[in-house]
């Protein structure tokens, strides 16, 4: 059986010990979180009651619907030629592919 080797990448620029270092550094300045504090952010967000659930909810798609970029009358006509089109000529492809297949099917029964 064939061996697989496991490339392995040079580090030129000694990176190693200094995410290493980094690492302890970050660790050494976070705080430890407590267990009470997440709990206590989780029931003040299962506390807010369900209208202001719902007025928040209703803000956000405002917010997004403001974002929707409109087309004008002139690009929606042209969308919509250029749609129907596609359908016509997708429907005419395949009638014609069935036809050619029905006729190839009589051929050989």
């Amino acid at each position: 059986m064939a061996e697989v080797r496991k490339r392995v990448i040079e580090d030129k620029y000694n990176t190693g010990k200094i995410k290493k270092s980094m690492n302890e550094k970050n660790n050494k300045n976070t705080p430890k979180k407590n267990k009470n504090s997440v709990s206590k952010k989780k029931q003040s967000t299962e506390k807010k009651n369900l209208l202001v659930r719902f007025r928040i909810f209703c803000n956000g798609v405002k917010s997004e619907f403001l974002k929707v970029h409109w087309p004008s009358k002139g690009d929606m006509i042209k969308y919509s030629i250029a749609t129907i089109i596609f359908i016509v000529f997708c429907s005419g492809f395949f009638f014609v592919i069935d036809i050619i297949f029905a006729f190839i099917q009589s051929l050989f029964s």
